[in-house]
């Protein structure tokens, strides 16, 4: 007996050892079949094959083992294969049971769909010695058309990627083989059918109905997936069967892997994903100086909204900063700032830090991810690569942990753009390799399957193994294509080495901003883009506990019908009186005053208007978004469309304009929002309503008050006396 310690030392993988029962002592029992499978190399496509084997009890032995592989490449360039009739020819020498059935099929791009007891039932009904798969389309010789068998319904065409046939059978058909391992092995065994007189000493059939396997090339319309309770199964509506062996021949690889996620029961709508927690690495209970050191690099290319609010997530990322090298690339001088400030403020914290910028000219997309890349690659220390783009917005602090515990060779964590489909992966490719939407892309957007899926494409944001790329992916260019973007490039040479990406959406990791209309005229650029990212503006600018207002009653009524809620962050407000002394034309506080319809202002205030810094379209946004719904809540039975002809900053100064007389505003409400803080920034100040003889005296910076405008709330601007104080003045509905 062998020790099961030696057996992968002997080129041999029994998955699985089947005890004999009275029931399978036949000439078709379980026992009696073995699998046997080429494969030098062990690709993720090989661990796929081994995982659905290993789940239907497939006893599986493995040529070639180590070996180099001399087959050629039988998709792009010339026939080849006959390194594995060569192999398979030795095999079967060393063979004596005349009873034993060889299934002989390829790995890289094979999964099982069921298990030995159907694939040998559908084989005996047969009623041949030898089957082989079929196909719709011949290859790799055309002119042999004529001379395959005409069948009355099925596929005429023979497929060498799989076959099964008694052990005597397959040696007699092998026994002829003298080919060199650069042959075609398609063609060897097409010459086999279609001699009628081999055929039949033989005794060789197609698999013509598809019933025992399925080739996916030429009949990618022929098969859809089949949720069955327990399994998933792959099902060809054109002869209704559904096939025991699914094989990516040929350019179909990718639909291979699509069909991979979920067959055989790699994901169903019972069970969700039963393979997502399989071969983990977890790292809870690790030591810092054990977590593995990752190399992280940032790309800049592009003006970017939210770059500070980027770099205070990344440093929020839970994971020993000591373990983390930070490669920066910034190849946008306007970030510039921003950079430098984290990395002066937090860049000692990280084991290491560069930041690559351009020293003659821009450096592009391609030069600088190979770049970055390479540095990974060359670092003995570096495990993991994390590919980062500044327009990411990662809100996962655990990403890193969950990525690698994964342990996947290249994963994305997926992101989304609010309010769209889109996300950084794709489902599929079309025929010129760019995008198509699979069959199950919205249902994983949309988080209604969740699982870890093989993808064809990801970008933006990525975790890859350092192995990898000092291994399969060793080429130092790998972004650079002459028709392709640099992250199509990267992807479609990964897929070219037959390496799977893939994404998981099984946490929640952020989105992506949108950065078409980014613009940079401005001090504070992130204030513009309520429109294009609100759910990022939201979060930068309005304060923190407004989404309680309502329902935690966090609205203050300090005098009659005066409401008082918070409505600013304090970046929120600074960020809005830097812009506004940042643009620096205030007003003189005179009457006159060209900037309102008639020229004239009966209470006059010093005070840049929005519209004088562009900000009248944005501001009415945050009227209509933020400040109505509470007006409708207050002031029953009134609905508004936040219209204004009059929304401006107001400076008070003890030696400029310290206080405001009585005056009723020309709006049917006002809205008055303190913008810096009482008794650090200034003293004095608030507002007092004459009716009522009601002050408020200590205004809180980032509240806003709201009160009626015309008739009632006769009110003043109470004197500041020391410092300088800010308020957002808007009279809506005037």
């Amino acid at each position: 007996m062998i020790a099961a310690s030696l057996l992968p030392y002997l080129g041999i993988v029994y998955l699985a050892l089947l005890p004999l029962t009275n029931s399978e002592e036949q000439q078709t029992s379980e026992g009696n079949l073995l699998v046997l499978t080429v494969t030098t190399k062990e690709t993720d496509g090989f661990r796929r094959f081994l995982r659905s084997a290993k789940h239907f009890n497939y006893t599986v032995k493995v040529l070639g083992r180590g070996d180099r592989w001399r087959g050629g490449d039988s998709v792009s360039t010339a026939p080849g294969g006959g390194q594995k009739v060569r192999l398979l020819k030795a095999a079967l020498e060393e063979m004596k049971d005349q009873e034993k059935i060889i299934l002989f099929i390829d790995s890289y791009d094979v999964v099982f769909a069921s298990g030995p007891k159907e694939l040998l039932k559908k084989f005996q009904q047969a009623k041949h010695r030898v089957v082989f798969s079929s196909e719709t389309l011949i290859w790799p010789d055309r002119h042999l058309e004529d001379k395959h068998p005409h069948v009355r319904e099925g596929n005429r065409f023979l497929g060498s990627g799989g076959f099964i046939g008694y052990l005597p059978n397959l040696k007699e058909m092998v026994a002829d083989w003298a080919g060199e391992d650069s042959d075609s092995d398609q063609l060897f065994f097409t010459k086999l059918y279609i001699n009628p007189a081999k055929r039949k000493a033989i005794n060789i059939t197609l698999d013509s109905k598809c019933r025992l396997f399925q080739n996916l090339h030429g009949a990618l319309d022929e098969v859809v997936l089949k949720f069955e309770e327990a399994r998933v199964r792959a099902r060809n509506v054109l002869y209704d069967t559904l096939p025991v062996v699914l094989h990516g021949n040929g350019p179909t690889k990718l639909q291979m892997n699509y069909l991979g996620n979920y067959i055989p029961k790699t994901w169903t709508f019972e069970t969700g994903c039963t393979t997502c927690h399989e071969d983990l690495r977890p790292l809870a209970g690790l030591q810092e100086s054990d977590h593995p050191l990752i190399v992280i690099g940032i790309f800049i290319q592009q003006p970017t909204p939210f770059v500070t609010v980027f770099f205070e997530r990344l440093l929020n990322l839970h994971y020993p900063k000591n373990r983390l090298k930070l490669y920066i690339s910034n190849q946008e001088p306007h970030h510039q700032q921003e950079v430098s400030t984290f990395l002066e403020s937090h860049g000692t914290l990280y084991q290491d830090v560069k930041l690559i910028v351009p020293e003659e000219g821009a450096m592009d997309s391609v030069a600088s991810r190979n770049l970055v890349l390479d540095m990974c690659r060359q670092d003995k220390d570096c495990e993991y690569f994390f590919s980062l783009d500044i327009d990411v917005v990662l809100q996962n602090k655990d990403t890193l942990k969950i990525l690698i515990e994964q342990n996947l060779p290249l994963i994305a964590p997926m992101i989304t753009r609010i309010g769209r489909l889109w996300s950084n992966f794709w489902g599929a490719l079309s025929a010129d390799g760019f995008y198509a939407r699979s069959e199950d892309y919205v249902d994983i957007v949309q988080g209604r399957r969740v699982g870890v899926w093989n993808v064809p494409y990801v970008s933006s944001v990525f975790l890859v193994k350092a192995g990898l790329l000092q291994a399969e992916l060793s080429d130092f260019d790998l972004f650079n294509s002459e028709t392709l973007d640099p992250d199509m490039a990267f992807c479609n040479y990964v897929r070219s080495k037959g390496v799977f990406m893939y994404i998981t959406n099984m946490n929640t990791f952020g989105r992506i901003l949108s950065t078409e209309k980014y613009q940079t005229q401005y001090l504070h650029n992130d204030l513009w883009q309520i429109f294009e990212n609100p759910v990022d503006w939201e979060e930068r600018y309005i304060h923190e506990n407004y989404s309680l207002i309502l329902r935690d009653k966090l609205i203050e009524n300090p005098c009659p019908d005066v409401y008082w809620f918070p409505l600013f962050t304090d970046i929120g407000c600074n960020h809005l009186v830097e812009e506004m002394e940042h643009f620096g034309k205030w007003s003189g506080g005179a009457n006159k005053d060209t900037r309102i319809q008639g020229g004239y202002e009966n209470v006059p205030t010093i005070d840049i208007h929005m519209n004088q810094v562009g900000y009248e379209k944005e501001w009415h946004k945050l009227l209509l978004d933020y400040v109505a719904p509470i007006t409708e809540k207050m002031f029953p039975g009134y609905y508004t469309k936040a219209q204004f002809d009059m929304a401006f900053v107001v400076r008070y100064k003890p030696d400029e304009q310290p206080s405001l007389k009585p005056h009723h505003d020309a709006s049917t409400f006002t809205i008055n929002v303190a913008l810096n803080q009482v008794g650090v920034d200034y003293q004095g100040g608030g507002c007092r309503f004459l009716r009522y003889n009601c002050s408020i005296q200590a205004p809180r910076k980032g509240w806003a008050l709201m009160h009626p405008g015309r008739l009632t709330h006769y009110h003043e601007g109470l004197p500041t006396t020391e410092g300088v104080r800010y308020i957002a003045v808007s009279f809506v509905d005037p």
